[in-house]
């Protein structure tokens, strides 16, 4: 990609209304444009990242058997009243009616809708167990948005919705998506913690929420340092295996909030706990028969009676793991993009555009790259050099290729590490070398 193509409206300086370090650098970054309080435009630049989320979010449920379907961002609000949600939710839930006078909702969640396509067509235990996902977007009336796209009213959301005849069968697809989660974070880059959690107004008996480590993150978060080890061996697992074990691996190592850390607990303390920050950026549940029981969403059994189906939700914020991304990776210059999330994998930066030499090694380059099937960014605008180098860092590409006058004569070019900030200074043989090693 031209840069001198690309829409890109980089700020100079943090917008003041911005509170968090990835409100401040999407905004800086071009990445997002406020509409109205908590509800975001997604530049291109900040759709880029957000569809490589959602395509490895997406990926991963596949690989789990899952199907993927599209449900409406508009519900009935009949079937809310049907599961005796409608009244419960509070006022996070957008009502409206058409022009009818009929009630509908914004969706905040899809349990019922989900529920109500899978009475509709399911019959039989035969036709289980069943996962249906979908990517949507979402509204929730926060009291109070904040945090840009952390903390926002409108946000892309995978949920996904697990179907099973009974109780053991429902845990083992719990444990699935459970799996899953973790493969799916480690795709993108990040390292997740499971927590027990409680299931709020999804309700159900069993729920973990999943936290990415962050610097910067909302809440205090305490864990065995061991747990670091395991999750780096997560390797690729078989989803039609018992998965039992490597839940148990991984619940077994103790996890808390600094809410819910009690410092009174002798077994607690004599873990060997580090304290780190993090934010929540996914929540499973486990609910059993709360929606198909009163919802009538039931199979026959082998026995050839009608039971309701045990159900489990799962949802990945998606808008929201963008701004979770940027908040665990960025230093004082800008983001610092994981190589599986970054927008381009080059950054090439013409320091003298207009010099022919510059710009033919540039063009060189940029062929190249794109040639050995990776993305590039070139940088070929007439700004100047500082400016460039500087729009460069905000962007946190994870290689930046820097080509001016001076280099160009002495045919030597500079490779700047973004996360590192090292520089080498290579030939074009080697750095075309090393563009093809780490393809």
């Amino acid at each position: 990609m031209l840069l001198s193509r690309f829409f890109l409206p980089v700020l100079k300086e943090s917008p003041k209304d911005a509170e968090i370090i990835s409100h401040k650098l999407m905004l800086r970054a071009g990445m997002v444009q406020q509409s109205s309080s908590g509800i975001y435009s997604w530049l291109p630049l900040g759709k880029i990242v957000l569809d490589k989320i959602t395509d490895i979010c997406r990926r991963e449920m596949i690989l789990t058997g899952a199907n993927e379907i599209l449900m409406p961002t508009l519900q009935s609000a009949d079937i809310w009243k049907e599961s005796g949600r409608y009244e419960d939710y509070g006022k996070e839930m957008l009502r409206i009616k058409d022009r009818n006078d009929r009630d509908l909702l914004y969706g905040p969640t899809n349990e019922e809708l989900v529920t109500e396509i899978f009475r509709t067509h399911v019959k039989s235990y035969k036709e289980l167990s069943l996962n249906l996902f979908h990517i949507q977007w979402k509204f929730r009336d926060e009291v109070r948005p904040r945090f840009g796209v952390m903390r926002g009213r409108e946000f892309l959301m995978k949920d996904a919705y697990s179907f099973d005849v009974d109780y053991e069968s429902s845990i083992n697809s719990y444990n699935i998506m459970f799996i899953s989660y973790m493969q799916l974070f480690k795709k993108m880059g990040l390292k997740a913690i499971p927590m027990k959690a409680d299931t709020g107004p999804i309700g159900g008996d069993l729920s973990h929420e999943f936290i990415i480590i962050a610097d910067t993150g909302e809440s205090e978060v305490y864990l065995e340092k061991d747990y670091f080890s395991l999750e780096d061996n997560l390797k690729q697992v078989d989803y039609n295996q018992n998965l039992q074990k490597y839940v148990d691996k991984f619940t077994s190592f103790y996890a808390a909030t600094e809410e819910k850390h009690d410092h009174n607990d002798p077994k607690i303390q004599s873990l060997n706990l580090v304290k780190t920050r993090g934010i929540e950026v996914g929540h499973i549940f486990h609910f059993g028969q709360k929606y198909s029981s009163p919802m009538n969403a039931t199979v026959s059994h082998n026995n050839g009676e009608n039971v309701p189906v045990f159900m489990g939700s799962y949802g990945v914020g998606l808008s929201r793991l963008v701004g979770a991304v940027i908040e665990a990776n960025h230093d004082e210059n800008g983001i610092v993009w994981p190589k599986e999330l970054a927008p381009w994998d080059y950054n090439i930066i013409n320091l003298k555009n207009g010099n022919v030499d510059c710009d033919k090694t540039c063009s060189d380059l940029y062929n190249l790259i794109k040639n050995l099937n990776k993305s590039v960014l070139y940088d070929d605008t007439n700004e100047r050099a500082g400016a460039k180098l500087a729009k460069a860092d905000l962007l946190g590409l994870p290689f930046q290729i820097i080509v001016g006058p001076n280099g160009v004569k002495d045919k030597l070019f500079d490779l700047k590490n973004r996360r590192s900030s090292k520089i080498e200074r290579l030939s074009y043989s080697e750095l075309s070398n090393f563009i093809n090693e780490n393809r």
